[in-house]
């Protein structure tokens, strides 16, 4: 198949720029939800118009709600710029009359989360399903950042300070995630491209723990990981200990937010990460773990999605003064959630591209 199709993909989502701009200025004095009806309605009808136009579509449905994502990417990165005031004039509107989460910090970060990582994996998606290469690595880590996001930012939403200002627009927000859980399992049944042959694999699984430093290094890892988790999460929960509120003193008063945000996020961190860490240790001591690369891809994309809006939120100036990281502790802030998210990224990289310890070869499958 041509690159046609991608690009045309590419193309729409750069119309969502003079779009936004247009509509803002027509739909001024109408309702917010009219507002993203219309961005939904105009990303629809260009999708099918691509669909139409082009002599060989694409079969897998996957490529048309991820150009759609695309589109509602970019708007998302306009409604981001334009809270920082880089720009004016799109969706100043919307941001007026929105639902008030849209503009707290951890709502700011979520928009340039999904206006530049999520669409650079919209587009590399879709750049692969139009190939005919196997998108499903890109697809899992697209799937754990996606559900982080949005199991955090709506129980922050439900339980928060702004718990009771519901909105019509909560029904367009449903349609998003009913399609986008819909997705995640079309993502999960594509078939894996992990293979191991039986003599590498073999070899790799004789290999005992002194044999596979990086190994062992991950496996120390691990430990302090799970600690911190289990930390962060006994500090959300109004731990008494002198340790837990000399911390949220001095290193992360966003913790206390009244968003609610960051304590749901270190809730979901504690039941999520926390027994992810112990299901790693186990598959990096016993050989044969065959969901280790599908399990560090997913737990990547969601770590990546939480710390980034954790580190961006908790230096925000949209956060309340009396919550943000104090000046003098940054460097150690910044240091210690930086490398709590690089490390697990080594680790997935390491199980995706040496996947022979947890493979079962060939020949084992055979026989059984």
């Amino acid at each position: 198949m041509s690159a046609t199709a991608g690009t045309g993909v590419f193309m729409l989502s750069l119309i969502s720029i003079p779009f936004c701009y247009l509509l803002n200025s027509l739909i001024y004095n109408n309702s917010t939800e009219a507002f993203f009806f219309a961005l939904w309605t105009a990303a629809l009808i260009l999708t099918i118009a691509i669909r139409f136009m082009l002599k060989k579509a694409p079969v897998d449905p996957l490529f048309y709600v991820y150009a759609v994502f695309a589109f509602l990417s970019v708007v998302n990165l306009i409604i981001g710029l334009e809270q920082d005031n880089i720009i004016d004039g799109f969706v100043t509107f919307y941001l007026k009359e929105a639902e008030p989460h849209v503009n707290t910090a951890h709502g700011h970060m979520i928009s340039y989360w999904d206006g530049c990582v999520h669409y650079l994996m919209y587009l590399l998606m879709v750049a692969a399903i139009t190939w005919g290469d196997s998108y499903r690595a890109i697809g899992l880590y697209w799937v754990g950042s996606f559900l982080m996001r949005t199991i955090v930012y709506n129980l922050g939403n439900a339980v928060g300070k702004y718990g009771t200002q519901v909105t019509p627009f909560f029904i367009l927000h449903m349609l998003y995630i009913s399609v986008s859980v819909w997705a995640c399992f079309r993502v999960f049944s594509q078939p894996s491209t992990h293979d191991a042959q039986l003599p590498s694999s073999q070899e790799a699984q004789r290999a005992n723990l002194l044999q596979r430093p990086m190994d062992l290094l991950f496996i120390v890892y691990l430990i302090p990981a799970f600690a911190f988790c289990v930390f962060r999460g006994l500090v959300v929960l109004d731990c008494s200990g002198k340790l837990c509120e000399d911390y949220t003193q001095r290193f992360e008063p966003y913790l206390k937010d009244p968003s609610a945000y960051p304590k749901v996020q270190m809730l979901v961190s504690l039941l999520y990460s926390g027994p992810y860490y112990i299901l790693t240790l186990y598959g990096l001591l016993v050989p044969g773990c065959q969901w280790m690369p599908d399990l560090t891809l997913v737990h990547s994309g969601a770590l990546a999605q939480a710390q980034f809006s954790h580190i961006g939120a908790s230096l925000h100036t949209r956060t309340p003064f009396s919550y943000r990281v104090p000046a003098d502790s940054q460097p150690i802030f910044l240091l210690v959630n930086v490398l709590y998210v690089l490390v697990p990224h080594a680790l997935c990289y390491r199980c995706c591209t040496q996947p022979d310890f947890f493979l079962k070869p060939k020949g084992d499958k055979k026989s059984q």
